[in-house]
């Protein structure tokens, strides 16, 4: 069962129907049995429910110990015993699987352990690491209720790929039991759909050539490298991005609001910038639990700097534990080390040659020239190996024929000119869409102002154009979730 499969959606709508016919105050059972059936459904191996129940247990009395202590007033140095049981007790799997996965693969070359990993590890277990972290630092009192507490933990609709969840945010509105309103219930399939498009008509379109380029990529260089490049970042994001959309969909169903994971993070103007917008609560778990605690900025430059590299290495080392993902996450830290340093010299030199801070010119100069840096970390970390990676950047630059754009090449690798009209036109309407909301247009309360007909005519017309235009439409199977597998 996944997200896009049609028994999970046959669950999500008896699960919906079930929720509003009970009374409210059990409503949250319901999400508990749906979220429970869920995971019974994607996970493989009986081990993985045990793995899985183990470490919400003792996440869950870590909690309970760390406000008996606190109440108790135990001292700071116990109740960080407590506290570093809690966090290795929760990351332990995660950790371990992680390490043991660079270690033995990338360090040694040795065979991989095949470690018995619950489905979602990389996600539920920042998430109750960071629950532990904020009960430790008083900011709010743990879960009495052990079940409500699961609830938390393994909510169906973010278990798998997020985004990361914080307690203060998702617990309440997951226990107070919401009424029944048609228009949350009519945004929730619009981002369902919209979810829908950009996996159909985007992601797994684009994944079709991406694959053909880099799963062999010592046949190809210039101009494939570079189209492979671009469309492993959109292929990226909108896999990512539609992902989370349609948990924000099914999530809204039952009048829960997720938080927002992307911020068209391709628009931004800096690396720095990037991080702000792209898969933001993972950027933000990390600020609040490696980089402040590590010592952030404020024992300065040079500290912030082995600060920022540490924090990325992390990053990079919880993707997979591999070069490629840990050269990615130092690549991200060179580069905004780099931003600082230069920073001054390039903003003279730009405002020199008329282009100050904030104009059109130099904000789309900065635009493309970070989109450039943030593909350039992309061939890496879709790459077979680092070595591999290196070597498709170098060839990229080094073998570069611009007639390949006209001679039908790029339509040998899978994808035909006019399944290449269609992906250009979705990535088209996709980047419509985000400049109209980084202007700040809401285009759902415009859809909401337009009568009943107009709305349906764009749902169906919506549902037509994915079954017609999308991956099925050209005979390809669904892939799976790119970040379902980190």
């Amino acid at each position: 069962m996944s997200y896009v499969s049609i028994p999970y959606y046959i669950m999500v709508v008896l699960a919906v129907v079930l929720y509003y016919a009970v009374p409210k105050k059990i409503r949250w059972m319901v999400l508990l049995l749906a979220s429970g059936c869920f995971y019974y459904a994607v996970s493989e191996r009986k081990e993985q429910l045990v793995v899985f129940g183990i470490s919400i247990v003792l996440s869950y009395y870590s909690g309970i110990l760390l406000q008996r202590g606190r109440d108790r007033k135990y001292k700071n140095s116990t109740l960080k015993m407590i506290l570093t049981a809690g966090i290795i007790a929760s990351g332990l799997p995660l950790l371990v699987s992680k390490c043991a996965e660079f270690f033995l693969g990338s360090v040694l070359h040795k065979p991989l352990i095949h470690w018995i990993l619950p489905v979602g590890l990389s996600f539920y277990s920042l998430q109750t690491i960071g629950y532990l972290v904020d009960v430790y630092r008083a900011k709010m009192d743990p879960q009495k209720n052990i079940f409500r507490y699961t609830l938390f933990v393994s909510f169906f609709p973010l278990i798998i790929q997020g985004p990361i969840s914080r307690y203060d945010q998702l617990g309440k509105q997951l226990f107070e039991g919401h009424d029944y309103d048609s228009q949350r219930l009519m945004r929730g399939i619009q981002l369902i759909l919209w979810g829908w498009m950009l996996k159909y008509l985007i992601a797994d379109k684009a994944s079709v050539f991406v694959n053909a380029v880099f799963d062999h990529s010592a046949v190809y260089s210039g101009v494939f490298i570079l189209v492979a490049a671009v469309l492993y970042s959109i292929q990226l994001y909108t896999d990512f991005l539609s992902c989370v959309t349609m948990s924000q969909g099914v999530a809204e169903l039952f009048g829960i609001e997720l938080t927002d994971n992307f911020n068209h993070p391709y628009f931004s103007t800096s690396i720095n910038d990037f991080w702000k917008r792209w898969h933001k609560s993972l950027s933000a778990w990390l600020r609040d639990y490696i980089y402040i605690p590590l010592g952030g900025n404020r024992h300065g430059r040079v500290r912030k700097y082995v600060n920022l590299i540490l924090t990325f290495a992390v990053s990079g080392l919880w993707h997979g534990g591999r070069w490629k993902y840990l050269f990615w996450g130092l690549m991200h830290a060179s580069y905004q080390i780099l931003e600082e340093v230069l920073e001054q010299p390039v903003n003279g030199m730009l405002e020199k040659i008329s282009l100050p801070k904030g104009t059109r010119m130099r904000t789309l100069i900065e635009q493309m020239f970070n989109f450039f840096l943030v593909m350039l970390a992309w061939i890496i970390f879709r790459a077979e190996s680092l070595k591999a990676g290196i070597k498709m950047i170098g060839t990229m630059f080094g073998k570069f024929y611009p007639w390949v754009f006209f001679d039908n090449s790029l339509f040998q690798l899978g994808l035909s000119q006019k399944e290449f009209e269609v992906l250009f036109l979705a990535v088209a309407l996709l980047l419509a869409v985000s400049v109209l909301q980084e202007k700040g247009i809401k285009i759902r309360e415009w859809f909401h102002r337009q009568n009943t007909a107009i709305r349906w005519m764009i749902y169906l017309c919506s549902i037509w154009s994915i079954w017609i235009f999308g991956t099925y439409g050209y005979g390809f199977q669904a892939a799976d979730f790119i970040y379902g597998g980190f």
